[in-house]
């Protein structure tokens, strides 16, 4: 009986805890569903004294104690020989563009750039670090107009690119005054793809139903469940070699000695053959450009970050540990021990 007593009291501690547990976490989730999203803020972070930061780390490990001494001396008397401080020397912004299918990142790229148009002047230069396969038209577009900007304000534009600037990415960077791309860097893919499946065969032979209606006669060209015909499917062409046509434009506007039919096949070029093309300027990473800038100029890295409410954080934190238990599971299933 003391058994099952004592049980008896430990499954009701139990219950009283898991309880207590549901209530505070259905509390925090109330309360945080009230909370408004917060609003974005802008760091602005000098690569400059992160370079110094790396230099000195590595004479520290490469040096003896009485070399590493000496080279702080002599870095001293140095600075007193040459003392303009950052806020007087030429600028170099760098910002990051890291694009995806919608665009969505350039809603903090306006952000940045209008931060940039406010302090900048006129020596003064904007490196964008430019990643992206492309995506909507209308998104790369507004994400091209916002580099056109600072162009407008008589600021150099150079675009770096690492990896990939297709697409839509190749209509943001062709806005540059100049292209810098990585040897093996895919650019270009001047063309325009949409796709779509139908599945109106596969309700008709269910026999289910499907009727649309539109008013216009080119409100709706291709559908997902009607049946599609010559006529739409025609339109639809006419629709995507319209918006070809715009990119091409676009794309010579900007580089005028570029032979605009030979590059706008929808094909890409790792950025050796890019540079013979004319599609690019230089072959060079972000990083030799950067380090070819300092100290010479202030370098800041600009970013604008989107402050998230705590539903956010919450799903965010919750993704993470579920990610990090499926990588650890499937690391242990890839092991031969």
């Amino acid at each position: 009986m003391d058994y099952i007593f004592g049980y008896g009291l430990f499954l009701a501690k139990a219950v009283t805890i898991v309880i207590a547990i549901i209530f505070v976490l259905s509390s925090i989730i109330s309360l945080a569903g009230k909370q408004k999203q917060g609003k974005g803020h802008l760091d602005i972070k000098s690569l400059n004294k992160h370079l110094d930061s790396i230099k000195d780390e590595a004479q520290q490990v490469l040096l003896s104690k009485e070399q590493f001494k000496k080279y702080q001396k002599d870095k001293k008397k140095e600075a007193k020989k040459s003392p303009m401080e950052e806020s007087q020397k030429a600028k170099l912004f760098v910002l990051d563009f890291n694009g995806s299918v919608d665009a969505h990142e350039v809603d903090y790229l306006r952000e940045e750039i209008t931060a940039i148009l406010c302090i900048a002047e006129k020596d003064d230069e904007v490196l964008v670090r430019l990643e992206s396969g492309g995506g909507v038209v209308h998104g790369y577009g507004l994400a091209a107009s916002q580099l056109q900007r600072l162009k407008d304000k008589g600021l150099k534009l150079t675009v770096s690119v690492d990896k990939v600037a297709a697409s839509g990415g190749y209509m943001m960077a062709c806005v540059a005054d100049n292209i810098l791309a990585a040897k093996f860097a895919y650019i270009g893919s001047i063309g325009v793809i949409a796709q779509l499946p139908n599945f109106n065969k596969v309700l008709q032979k269910n026999d289910i139903e499907f009727e649309q209606h539109t008013a216009g006669e080119f409100k709706r060209t291709l559908t997902m469940f009607g049946e599609n015909t010559d006529e739409a499917r025609s339109k639809f062409k006419q629709e995507l070699e319209q918006i070809h046509t715009l990119f091409k434009g676009f794309v010579h506007e900007n580089r005028p000695d570029l032979d605009i039919e030979k590059v706008a096949t929808g094909e890409y070029w790792p950025g050796t053959e890019a540079k013979a093309l004319g599609l690019v300027d230089e072959l060079s990473t972000s990083d030799d450009y950067i380090l070819k800038n300092y100290p010479e100029r202030a370098i800041y890295a600009v970013k604008f970050n989107l402050k998230k409410g705590l539903p956010e954080r919450l799903g965010l934190s919750a993704v993470a540990t579920i990610e990090q238990g499926l990588l650890r599971l499937w690391n242990k299933v890839r092991s031969p021990y």
